[in-house]
């Protein structure tokens, strides 16, 4: 029986010591513990109430509850980060940046969905309730961020279009864009494809709008039957570059792809198809990810896309939001550039 009992007793767990209980010890009020605890008792405390906490604190073990303590404040030191598509390696290298950025003083929390989706407005409400610093978006669209309606710290990641939102850090894609269909034209294109992404969001929207303005201005026809969206992984673009034999019966001599992941896949699928790149075919990203220079051809880039930079300033422009300064630059934009490697034909590492 006894035996029994001591099965069904409950666990013996170590109490955590309270403010109130090093109050009732020290013979003080919690507020006095709380400003002992914090260093603020200058004029507010008198000596003999700060010793006798402090031997309180001491004999008890008391630790100040940081979390407790932050959200007391209205405020913890996490900085909540939302992005679509984490699995695409070019957020690895924004979120390094901000990481960088913001130090050992705050803690990053990441906001994701699964591939070809974005974060939910309501999902990240639900996070707000841990009173975050500050929120960073990466590649928002403008339908999220009117549903979202953020009060505190919010800077925007490759949100272009969408300055009025907040302040952002942006990145020059539509010049890329337009430079990529001027290289098509100048080396003979005139029929081309777009791979695209499914997620929306302002930067494919940018990036795909200038470079067919630019096509059509430059005699390059891109028909509305070669435009196809796919998830930003290396096997739906595979799976999408079937429908190459169709192409290829309506002239099609290139394929620009809205980011590198999209043209890993296009290369991967068109050397199992026997296509030769660029004889056949010539096939363009959009990022610059560290294994486009040393693909098999190497792949040429709409734009270097310079992520870490983006994630280290855009945690820079929201430290300093979050600290209360003034920002001189609201809207940042980093400069890009078109390289040109063997998937178009040309000699590796011509940057335009």
């Amino acid at each position: 029986m006894e035996s029994a009992n001591r099965v069904h007793q409950a666990p013996n767990r170590v109490q955590r010591v309270t403010a109130a209980m090093v109050a009732s010890l020290a013979g003080v009020s919690t507020a006095t513990v709380s400003l002992v605890a914090n260093g603020k008792t200058q004029g507010r405390v008198s000596e003999d109430n700060i010793s006798r906490v402090r031997k309180a604190i001491a004999e008890l073990g008391y630790v100040v509850d940081g979390i407790g303590s932050s959200l007391a404040k209205g405020v913890s030191s996490i900085v909540i980060l939302v992005a679509p598509d984490i699995s695409n390696p070019f957020f690895a290298k924004v979120i390094a940046g901000v990481r960088e950025s913001l130090g050992s003083d705050y803690q990053l929390l990441l906001s994701v969905t699964d591939a070809g989706e974005f974060p939910r407005a309501d999902d990240v409400r639900r996070l707000l309730a841990l009173r975050p610093a500050g929120l960073l978006v990466d590649a928002p669209s403008a339908a999220f961020l009117e549903e979202l309606s953020v009060a505190g710290p919010l800077v925007l990641l490759d949100a272009p279009g969408l300055e009025s939102y907040a302040p952002s850090v942006n990145l020059d894609v539509a010049h890329g864009a337009r430079e990529l269909a001027a290289h098509l034209a100048d080396s003979g294109h005139k029929r081309v494809a777009y791979m695209d992404s499914v997620t929306g969001t302002a930067t494919f929207e940018v990036r795909r709008a200038a470079f067919l303005d630019e096509a059509h201005a430059r005699g390059i026809s891109v028909a509305d039957a070669h435009i196809i969206s796919t998830t930003i992984d290396v096997g739906a673009a595979a799976a999408a570059f079937a429908a190459w034999p169709d192409w290829q019966r309506a002239g099609v001599t290139a394929v620009v792809c809205g980011t590198d992941t999209h043209a890993y896949g296009v290369l991967q699928e068109a050397r199992v198809a026997g296509v030769r790149i660029p004889e056949e075919l010539a096939v363009a990203g959009f990022d610059d990810l560290p294994y486009s220079a040393t693909s098999n051809p190497s792949l040429t880039v709409c734009v270097h896309l310079p992520a870490t930079p983006l994630g280290l300033k855009a945690g820079k422009q929201l430290r300093g939001l979050m600290e209360g300064r003034e920002l001189e630059q609201p809207q940042l934009t980093l400069e890009s550039s078109l390289v040109v490697r063997g998937s178009t034909g040309v000699g590796s590492g011509l940057v335009w």
